[in-house]
Parts: C-alpha cells; sequence; structure tokens
C-alpha cells in the first residue's frame, strides 16, 4: 500500500468527519505525490494539511463559516511557497470559526476532538491542523496564530508548534483575525520537520533579520520561568518541574521571574480594546450575516461587541501595551528565553459548552501576550501529567530570536539539535574553527556568545598542520602546508555577518580569517596565521585536534 492509500485508508477507519472540511480526492493526491517524489525538492513527499483560513487554490476557503466562503484562484504565500519546494496538500482542516478562539469546539463543522481521548476539546483555532499531524495524516500542517492557536493546540496534541516572529512569514491569502498581530505557523510530529518547513515558508516573511540575529543559545544560557503559575492545577505544576529539571539537567541555568506583567498585557488582547481588529477583519460580514451563515455564536458575539469599543479605549490601551512592552524587553537583556506551560490544562468537550468564554480565556494564560509584545515561540512536548494528559512547554524569545527559541526547545523537550530555520534568511556566513574553539574546549563560549550554531565536524584537506602560537595563553593556529601537511579535524558554526565581524575583531594576534579547503572540495572562513608567526611556532601534536 502506497502512503497515500494508507493515509487515506486511516482517514476512513478513523471517523473524524470534524479533522478535515475539504478532503482532496485521493487519486489527485496520490499522483501530485509521485510526482514530487520525482521532482525532489527541500519538502519533496511531504503530505501538507491546511487550516481552512489559508487559501489553497481551487478549493473553497471558509474560515469555518459556510455563509463565508469564497473559492480562490491562488494560494497563500506560504502554502505556495510549501507546494513549490515539494509539499503536497491533502486537504483543508477545521478551525474555531474566523480563527477566533482556543478551543477548537467553535465551529459548525463540529467539534475537533482531541487525537487520543475523544472526550476532550483537541485545542484551537487550529484544531484541525493539529490534530491532523498528531494521528499521521499529514506530516505538516499549516496553523495560524494571534493568540496562541499555533501553540495551544500544538501543546494538548503532543506535537511541535512553532510560532515565528510577526512578519517572518506572508499572512497574503489568509482571512485576517487580528491582522497586526497574526502569524502563519507550522504544526509536525518533530521540531527538525517544523524548522525546514518553516525556512521555506520563511522565505515569503517581510520582517528584516538583524546583522547580528542570533541561531543558538550558549550551552549555559539564562532561562527565565514564572514566579507564580496561575491557573495550574497541581499534577500540572509537576509536569511544569519536570521540564524545568531537564532544563537544568541540559546546561540551562534557570531562575524564576515575575511575569504579572506579561500576564496584564494578555488581557488586554479579549478584554481590551485591541479586540476591535477582530471586527475590522470580519464585522462587515457578521454584522448582516443571517442564521442561514453559519456563525457560531460565541464568535459572531465577540466580534459584534468589537464593533462597539470607542477609539479612545483603543488608543489608551495601545499606550499600555507599548508601557509594558519596553518594560518586558528588559527581561530578555538578561535572559535568553522564557519557558511557559504552553496551556494550564485540558479541558473536557462539556467543560467548554458549560463555560465557552471562560475556559478559553483561561488557555490563553500563556499564550495570549507573546504576539502582543513582539516575542517569537517553540512548543513542544513534555512528557504526560499525572492526569493522563499531553503536557507541553513553550520557550519565548524577543522577536527574530527565533533560532534560540528553537535551540532552547530542543534541549529542554531532549530532541536532536535542529538547523534554525531563518540561517538562510538572515545570511549565516559558515566558519571553520580548530583546536580550542571546538565544543568543549576553552574558546567555544567565544563563539556561543555571538549566538552561534554549531552545524557538525569538518575535516581539512590533507594539507594543513597546527602550530602552538605565542598567545596568552597558547592558542593552535591553522597552516597551511603542502609538503608535511595533514587532515586536521574541526567543526563548522554558522553565524550572523556582524557577528562573525566582531569575532574577527577579538582574534588577537598573530590570528586571523582566511580561506580554508575542506577534504570535499569545499572553500569556507576560517582560522589562519599570520606568516610572520611561524618563524618561531613549534607543530602541535595533541592527537585529538588531529584527524587520524
Amino acid at each position: 500500500m502506497t502512503r497515500i492509500a494508507d493515509i487515506y485508508r486511516r482517514i476512513e477507519a478513523d471517523d473524524r468527519p470534524e479533522v478535515f472540511l475539504v478532503l482532496r480526492p485521493e487519486a489527485e493526491v496520490t499522483a501530485e505525490y509521485a510526482a514530487s517524489l520525482a521532482a525532489g525538492g527541500p519538502l519533496a513527499g511531504v503530505v501538507l494539511a491546511v487550516k481552512d483560513n489559508v487559501d489553497v487554490a481551487g478549493l473553497p476557503t471558509t474560515a469555518a463559516c459556510p455563509g463565508y466562503a469564497y473559492r480562490p484562484e491562488a494560494d497563500a504565500a506560504a502554502v505556495a511557497a510549501l507546494r513549490a519546494a515539494g509539499a503536497v496538500v491533502i486537504g483543508k482542516t477545521n478551525l474555531d470559526q474566523f480563527a477566533t478562539g482556543l478551543v477548537g469546539t467553535r465551529s459548525p463543522y463540529g467539534a475537533v476532538r482531541d487525537s487520543r481521548r475523544p472526550d476532550h476539546i483537541s485545542g484551537g483555532s487550529s484544531s484541525g491542523s493539529a490534530v491532523a499531524v498528531a494521528l499521521d495524516y499529514a506530516d505538516i500542517a499549516i496553523g495560524t496564530d494571534t493568540a496562541g492557536s499555533g501553540r495551544v493546540p500544538a501543546g494538548l496534541q503532543g506535537i511541535v508548534g512553532i510560532k515565528p516572529t510577526i512578519g517572518a512569514v506572508s499572512t497574503d491569502g489568509v482571512v485576517p483575525a487580528c491582522a497586526s498581530y497574526d502569524c502563519v505557523t507550522v504544526f509536525a510530529r518533530d521540531i527538525a520537520t517544523a524548522s525546514r518547513a518553516m525556512a521555506v515558508m520563511g522565505t515569503t516573511g517581510t520582517r528584516r533579520w538583524a546583522a547580528d540575529t542570533p541561531f543558538a543559545a550558549a550551552p549555559d544560557a539564562a532561562l527565565a520561568i514564572p514566579a507564580e503559575l496561575p491557573a495550574l492545577p497541581a499534577a500540572w505544576r509537576d509536569a511544569f518541574d519536570r521540564a524545568v529539571a531537564r532544563a537544568e539537567a541540559a546546561g540551562l541555568r534557570v531562575e524564576a521571574v515575575d511575569i504579572s506583567e506579561l500576564l496584564a498585557a494578555a488581557k488586554l488582547l479579549y478584554d481590551g480594546a485591541l479586540v476591535a481588529e477582530r471586527y475590522s477583519a470580519v464585522g462587515d460580514f457578521v454584522a448582516v450575516a443571517g442564521d442561514e451563515a453559519g456563525l457560531d455564536p460565541t464568535v459572531a458575539g465577540i466580534v459584534r461587541a468589537a464593533g462597539e469599543l470607542p477609539a479612545h479605549r483603543l488608543a489608551s490601551d495601545q499606550a499600555d501595551l507599548r508601557a509594558i512592552a519596553v518594560r518586558a524587553a528588559s527581561l530578555f537583556e538578561r535572559f535568553a528565553g522564557l519557558l511557559v506551560p504552553t496551556a494550564p490544562r485540558h479541558p473536557t468537550i462539556a467543560d467548554v459548552a458549560a463555560d465557552p468564554v471562560g475556559v478559553n480565556a483561561e488557555l490563553g494564560t500563556y499564550t495570549n501576550f507573546c504576539n502582543l509584545l513582539d516575542l517569537c515561540g517553540v512548543a513542544v512536548p513534555a512528557g504526560n501529567t499525572a492526569d493522563g494528559a499531553q503536557f507541553g512547554v513553550t520557550v519565548l524569545a524577543p522577536a527574530g530570536h527565533d533560532g534560540v527559541a528553537l535551540d532552547l526547545a530542543a534541549r529542554i523537550a531532549g530532541a536532536p539539535p535542529a538547523e534554525p530555520w531563518n540561517l538562510g534568511l538572515a545570511g549565516a556566513l559558515d566558519l571553520a574553527v580548530f583546536g580550542a574553539h571546538l565544543r568543549g574546549q576553552p574558546l567555544e563560549h567565544e563563539l556561543t556568545s555571538l549566538g552561534a550554531h554549531w552545524a557538525g565536524e569538518i575535516r581539512t584537506a590533507d594539507d594543513y598542520r597546527l602550530v602552538e602560537l605565542a598567545t596568552t595563553p597558547p592558542k593552535p593556529g591553522l597552516v597551511h602546508d603542502g609538503a608535511r601537511g595533514r587532515a586536521i579535524r574541526g567543526e563548522l558554526w554558522r553565524l550572523a555577518p556582524a557577528a562573525l565581524g566582531l569575532f574577527l575583531t577579538r582574534l588577537p594576534a598573530p590570528m586571523t580569517l582566511g580561506s580554508v579547503v575542506l577534504d570535499d572540495g569545499r572553500s569556507v572562513v576560517g582560522f589562519s596565521c599570520q606568516a610572520s608567526a611561524l618563524s618561531d611556532a613549534r607543530d602541535l601534536a595533541v592527537d585529538h585536534w588531529l584527524d587520524r
């Protein structure tokens, strides 16, 4: 049985009609899948599900509202990029209507049930996308995230969700929720796959990456955690404590901090006037739509109320938010990231039916403030709580520090390190290092302090040698020597252009940077020595720095 046939058989057997609003014909997907494998590409053979507030050419976009439906002629920018890279769209997924909610039940097409415990919610608004990945109907899925919709369902479904810096992925072809804060996100079952997909979607973005963009955190980076954990029951607190212990076991320096201001900012999104953007997005439609449109009553109530907010309240809340953002920025001057629970608990569908607004607000406790304060985040699984729910944590970092968030999340989750998805987008440069700058050696910190990403081991061509330089302390220097040379073991690191420039200014004489030829024929920037240093330098015979 082919991969696509297996997926369709499982979809039929599982009887989860609420997951997909449109499931493409199996024959079409099978043909595209075969063509993708034949053509190759960074996402060849990757099956993609798309949240139904994101356009796919020829398929209806409903935003989970039948009366709002339209049929786009072109893919959304993110979808187009993924398809060009080889991804194959299997269908459009259910969501909280107009991406308004974190529960996954606010849809006339039915509540999306948890992938393991069908009496529990999936989390929303990107509910169908998260469950499609969790049930292995798709390798990756597009979500959107304004208040946590790319993170809460990831946490509850035990998968990975990457919420990039605002503007890092184009929102062209996306039905807006709150346009100033909307992000296109990705779900996958592992960090590496999610990062690979995000790298493709990131080619559509308008956010400019700083010349000193960091791509990783130092091995002993400082990580903040909340001093207080509101809304968490005891079993979930224990689960979070275990995640913190894993962070410490990974070498991170953990410190509890007051995040009350962040939580105050979170309340501005729905309890304040910022929700007026939801009326701006779809209010004209909601205001006149009749019962036949299929409006969810909770969503309709939120949108209509947003149209009654006075402009002065919006201006006041925006001013308050700017002040909080300035104070919150100081937190990330001391810490590489902030670790929070992704969700405070896993409600049942009955819980939400009994209190649709209150439960939804509770689920946004640790997510609502993120986009308001221009943070990026990576949600990862972190084990099961005592009550059987899948527990997840999210690493938050400042705008542009997406690689740092990815690095910290991988370490805390115990996952293999993944290549940061924004390496190429931010113009990262390769640097070959040897001797004392290798991982675990005394000068590794000179790279990690600049946010450099370790990209693996390398070997030089067979015409180099290491000499001891007369520095304080003595350092090994790489010398090209066609007559007496041999292959030297080294490492490849990637860092931002400004970081590489700063690294060069810190190199003590007679060290410098130059071209180094590797055993695969590539030429990369690496350590070299000024010729004047070689007259009294002696060869090093430290075996662990040489390739045998």
